[in-house]
């Protein structure tokens, strides 16, 4: 290779060495990012060449030019490639350490701009975290940081512009895509709003029930911008009905008028708001101050009628809502965000006047008809005073009781409701459900297995259950209502209420406290006694309970074993479905375990094990275990193990025992089980020997306790 050729290749390496230092400085940080990949690709290039043998490599380390002036960023600049390598060296540990020392600056910027955002101050914190980006450029959660505060500033453009950036930090920031489609959904850009929020969900599916809520804003907001441009255009062209509204609005807006004034004005109005247009002409024509901040209205419906003027008045306001809110989530929301609406509501519900009542119960179903609503009345209407009022429906005998439940249902399906009723559900909502509990005997028939439904939706939550379950008088209010089904049992209207109040104890019983083991007799016997039922729910839910509560109570072990309780489980148990057996047995267990009469009574009944050594073969690991267990207890009885010498029990319990079971405690069970049986019958060692069993029991003993 010629000295020329050599010269001409060096020269374009400074040119190169040049181009990538000029970028590293450059504010783009795109452009930045290119050069710190160039510049890698190259000091490993240059790196590669020094370690070649041959003319280039002594050629490029001859110093061309000692000028001690040298000047890098000129191509004709003589200096070595290892100065140009020393000096990109020292230039990325300068910039590391800049950007180290930016990086602490721009976090506590950031810091700053947080705080001035949580306290509502947008415009500062868009100042702050632009001041955080002038130190780091690239910082991703400033651009998302500052496009929050700007939406909230109603910048919406300079939102999109923060995302597009925060974007090309890291192109699944799913955040940039979420405050982008807020951005949009502000300029009412409704498609890219949408395009927005499913990019998100693209990247994270985790975020599929948020990104869900925002798609369903995004489509209520274009429903409710449509409604009002239609309804504009409807007033513009002069139609009647969009004139009327307008015009009875101004009527009604005139103040200290006598109750007929409004009453026959609302009554009107009621007319001509029925369809959409109607709906929305009155919300845009601040139809809902109009009425709700009326003082004269407001009387009518916080205090009881005192005659018939306020009664029609009050009657007319509650129509008037529910005509403006059917199928209107918009309307919904502003009646029941309405200042005044929680303490009408609560007013009206305790009206002397059944139409009163009837007519709110409707309101309430229809603001409720929407996931949005129910969480819009949780929100706003002091659920446990709800919850109260609405609970003394059940004890009256008309449409009110189906309408209050129906609502109660409704409300406490909502996984919000949980955080609302639990504070101080135990002093707030629970003597009232008790006391309701007690009057069985008063209650609507038809409605109350509905309202002990309700009961079991909101002990859903562990910590409402925790104090339901931790109450005597929860628990003394189920037995009442055991006894009143026990004694009514051919009545049909009993059978829906025993198997709803069944399933409330069923989930109760999974919490371990004082008042379970206080109550562990009654309960017992009152399922003990309902085992005699025909009733396969009623079955399951009695044995469910058993084998929950029984563990708990000694006492109530001893009691039931002697009444009778082991031959009606292995009678299930033959006879039963996977979830009445997989309770059966571990009732079953917990009785063999506690009492020798429990297992002598297993002798008698289930002869030579034939039902437990079939639960064994199940494919229910549970079932396994403790079937296993119950045999294990029940070989200690003199004779039992030797009844089943001619059985292939010992290969059965040596399968799990040495199975690759998911659940410990089925080896450690059979491994238990095949002890006893060979400590009760030594003529079961040869056969242990011969399988190897030895060497199994051996390797359970690390689950054996």
């Amino acid at each position: 290779m010629s000295v020329d050729r050599s010269l001409e290749d060096f020269l374009k390496d400074v040119d190169e060495i040049t181009e990538i230092v000029q970028s590293l400085n450059s504010e783009d940080t795109a452009c930045r990012e290119k050069a710190f990949l160039k510049a890698d690709k190259k000091i490993a290039l240059l790196k590669d060449n020094e370690d070649m043998d041959g003319t280039k490599t002594k050629l490029n380390r001859t110093v061309i030019n000692s000028s001690p002036n040298n000047d890098f960023s000129q191509p004709n600049s003589g200096i070595c490639q290892e100065s140009f390598l020393e000096v990109l060296e020292k230039d990325a540990k300068e910039r590391a350490e800049k950007r180290k020392e930016n990086t602490a600056l721009a976090n506590a910027l950031k810091g700053l701009g947080n705080e001035a955002f949580a306290q509502g101050d947008y415009e500062t914190a868009v100042t702050r975290y632009t001041e955080g980006l002038d130190k780091l450029k690239d910082m991703q959660v400033l651009y998302t940081n500052r496009a929050q505060a700007y939406i909230k500033l109603k910048k919406y453009k300079e939102g999109i512009r923060d995302c597009e950036w925060a974007l090309k930090c890291n192109d699944k920031c799913t955040k940039a895509y979420i405050h982008m489609g807020r951005a949009y959904l502000g300029l009412k850009e409704y498609e890219e709003a949408r395009k927005s929020y499913l990019k998100a969900m693209q990247i994270d599916c985790s975020l599929e029930n948020l990104v869900k809520g925002y798609l369903n804003q995004a489509d209520s907001q274009e429903r409710k911008d449509s409604q009002e441009q239609n309804a504009l255009e409807e007033f513009k062209a002069g139609k009647e009905n969009a004139l009327t509204v307008t015009h009875l609005l101004q009527k009604l807006s005139k103040e200290d008028q006598i109750p007929l004034y409004y009453s026959g004005g609302i009554k009107l109005l009621v007319e001509v708001v029925k369809d959409c247009t109607g709906q929305t002409l009155f919300r845009t024509n601040n139809g809902f101050r109009i009425i709700g901040d009326n003082k004269v209205i407001n009387r009518s419906l916080v205090t009881a009628p005192t005659d018939h003027l306020h009664l029609d008045l009050c009657m007319s306001v509650l129509a008037l809502w529910q005509t403006v809110c059917r199928r209107n989530e918009e309307n919904q929301y502003l009646l029941v965000t309405h200042k005044d609406m929680s303490t009408h509501i609560h007013a009206l519900l305790s009206s002397e006047v059944p139409d009163v009542q009837r007519e709110t119960l409707s309101l309430m179903n229809i603001c409720s008809s929407t996931e949005g609503g129910k969480a819009l009345l949780l929100k706003n209407v002091d659920p446990p005073r709800l919850l109260q009022s609405l609970l003394e429906f059940a004890l009256l005998m008309d449409g009110r009781a189906s309408d209050a439940m129906n609502l109660l249902h409704a409300i406490t399906l909502q996984k919000s409701s949980k955080i609302h009723f639990r504070t101080n559900f135990s002093s707030a909502s629970l003597p009232r459900i008790t006391a309701l509990l007690r009057k069985v005997n008063l209650a609507n028939k038809a409605v109350f297995p509905q309202c002990i439904s309700m009961l079991g939706n909101l002990i859903e939550d562990e910590d409402i259950r925790r104090q339901m379950a931790a109450s005597l008088d929860s628990w003394d209010s189920c037995l009442l209502i055991l006894d009143e089904c026990i004694m009514h049992g051919d009545e049909a209207e009993y059978r829906d209420i025993l198997s709803a109040v069944l399933g409330l104890m069923l989930n109760l019983s999974l919490e371990l406290n004082s008042a379970t083991q206080d109550r562990g007799m009654d309960i017992s016997c009152r399922c003990l006694t309902l085992l005699n039922s025909d009733d396969g729910i009623v079955l399951t839910r009695c044995v469910g309970i058993l084998s929950r509560v029984l563990p708990q109570c000694t006492a109530a072990v001893e009691e039931v074993v002697r009444k009778g309780l082991v031959k009606k489980l292995v009678k299930l148990l033959k006879a039963g479905g996977p979830r009445t057996s997989l309770y059966a047995v571990k009732a079953l267990a917990v009785c063999t375990k506690q009492n020798v009469q429990a297992r002598n009574d297993v002798i008698k009944c289930d002869k030579k094990f034939h039902t437990l050594l079939n639960l064994l073969s199940s494919t229910d690991e549970i079932i396994v275990g403790n079937a296993a267990l119950c045999l294990g207890y029940c070989f200690e009885v003199p004779g039992a193990a030797s009844s089943l010498l001619q059985s292939d029990v010992l290969k059965r319990l040596l399968t799990h025992a040495g199975g690759d079971t998911k659940r410990t405690a089925v080896q450690q069970n059979a491994a238990i089980a095949l002890g006893r049986l060979c400590t009760a019958e030594p003529r079961y060692m040869s056969q242990l020997r011969e399988l190897h069993g030895i060497e199994i029991l051996n390797s359970c003993m690390k689950y054996i306790n």
